[in-house]
């Protein structure tokens, strides 16, 4: 199994965190198998988990819901990390994103805000985490990988 070189920070503070689900929502199966759903209501700050350099930004839809329908309306942040690996920070709020691309971040930096954007399933509010690589040119060519957290985190390990 593949797992991250890097070591990273949770992007949500312990205390907004109602709960952490792995596989309860229905997207997190083939390439998404390693996502994380940290359940959160909408506006609580996300920090970059790593320094990076942002990737790409979506922010301009108000938009979301149960159905897979939903998906392309989901608001987005991506960072480009170390050993090629990106963490991507999905469904926040509209205009809920305080970094552009290009942008240089600090981990631990407030990116953004969550909200409840794009297909959320029966989640309701919550931010959608994944750290992938790409494998070849195509936006959706990527797989996520297993992350390995920084042991401040003092949360439990991914499955």
């Amino acid at each position: 199994m593949k797992v991250t070189k890097n070591k990273y920070y949770y992007p949500i503070a312990r205390r907004n965190i109602t709960r952490i689900s792995y596989d309860e929502s229905p997207a997190h199966r083939g390439k998404w198998k390693h996502a994380i759903d940290f359940i959160v209501p909408e506006n609580v700050p996300i920090r970059a988990s790593l320094d990076g350099v942002v990737f790409d930004v979506k922010d301009d839809s108000n938009t979301g819901g149960e159905s897979k329908s939903f998906d392309e309306f989901g608001n987005y942040i991506e960072i480009l990390h170390a050993h090629g690996e990106y963490t991507i920070y999905e469904h926040i709020r509209k205009n809920g994103s305080r970094v552009k691309r290009g942008n240089r971040v600090r981990a631990r930096q407030i990116i953004g805000y969550s909200g409840k954007t794009g297909w959320i399933a029966h989640l309701g509010p919550h931010l959608h985490f994944d750290v992938h690589t790409y494998f070849g040119k195509g936006k959706n060519d990527y797989a996520s990988i297993r992350v390995r957290w920084k042991s401040k985190n003092g949360l439990k390990q991914q499955k």
